[in-house]
């Protein structure tokens, strides 16, 4: 046996050159991995894109939480509230309070338009197959797409920066944009400001009951309706609000909702379906291995997403932070 071994063994020369092609694999796809300035600017922006994911799925990951909805129609709030930001962004000449009122008049309005749908739509299917819901939400994703075009036109827009938004960073060789470090404080602040709400408010313990147990909250006399409500517009919000802030960097216009969707559904998926805190975590994996990945492996820039979610599920199929039901 182990003269076979041996005849059938690779050649050490053959072994040196598998292990040298290897090795110089490695130092051509990682040969950015010695400069930090690439590192800490690809983190950055690793983060910021993370932070930004986090504002568009975070509500996606609260409605689904407490009323088992998957709302597809999520990419087109988020592409609302990019749009009424444009509107109400243009009507002020003062930039600074123009790109403020932005971003409350695209949360403010998903808000209105969130609680408009979820008490004259959804309300009438939560006890219906779940088929019926996806329907549902898929129909609103064309009503609003079509709605949209009537409205703002095919053309695309953007939201103009104040001047104290505009620019670079520069630290240590490394220069950044101002605006991808107002995202990345914006995601933090958001995050911190749901964790509060979840986690030190009435209505948070509410909102964590129903996530596990609806039918016992509402025979406490908790009126589910309102909560339910309540929620959806908060997850509306949120898409409006993540909406604006992207405006300034994304061209705003139709078919803004289509990728938006995807990848919040990847993030959700990633993080645990209706955990708000996977969704962060998730947001920051994703943000980051986008970032690096596009160093490493630029001609799979598509798949690297996906091919996270993949690793992730086979070694946790309920998510990151995911519970069982």
């Amino acid at each position: 046996m182990s003269g076979q071994f041996k005849r059938r063994a690779l050649p050490p020369s053959s072994v040196s050159g598998i292990l040298d092609r290897v090795l110089e694999l490695i130092a051509q796809h990682f040969a950015w991995a010695q400069n930090p300035v690439v590192l800490a600017r690809q983190t950055l922006a690793g983060v910021s894109n993370g932070m930004l994911l986090f504002l568009i799925s975070c509500g996606l990951s609260l409605i689904f939480g407490v009323m088992r909805i998957l709302n597809f129609a999520h990419g087109a709030l988020f592409m609302l509230g990019a749009l009424i930001a444009v509107s109400v962004g243009a009507l002020i000449p003062d930039p600074v309070a123009g790109f403020v009122l932005a971003l409350i008049g695209g949360a403010t309005g998903l808000a209105l338009i969130g609680a408009a749908i979820e008490t004259t739509l959804l309300r009438r299917i939560y006890r219906a197959p779940h088929e019926m819901q996806l329907l549902l939400t898929f129909g609103l994703v064309f009503i609003l797409g079509d709605a949209a075009k009537l409205i703002w036109g095919r053309e695309e827009h953007s939201v103009t920066l104040p001047a104290i938004l505009t620019g670079s960073a520069h630290a240590f060789g490394l220069v950044f944009p101002l605006y991808r470090l107002f995202l990345i404080a914006a995601g933090v602040v958001v995050a911190a400001a749901l964790w509060l709400a979840l986690y030190r408010t009435r209505w948070g313990i509410f909102i964590r009951a129903a996530t596990m147990d609806r039918q016992m909250l509402a025979a406490l006399g908790v009126d589910t309706r309102m909560l339910f409500t309540a929620v959806f517009a908060l997850g509306a919000a949120l898409a409006g609000l993540g909406g604006a802030l992207a405006a300034p960097v994304v061209a705003v216009g139709p078919g803004l909702h289509v990728q938006v969707l995807i990848d919040a559904f990847a993030v959700v998926v990633i993080g645990g379906l209706g955990s708000v805190l996977g969704a962060f975590v998730a947001a920051l994996l994703v943000g980051l291995v986008n970032a690096f990945g596009v160093l490493a492996f630029p001609g799979l820039a598509v798949v690297l997403t996906f091919a996270c979610m993949a690793i992730v599920l086979i070694v946790r199929p309920r998510g990151l932070l995911g519970i069982a039901e």
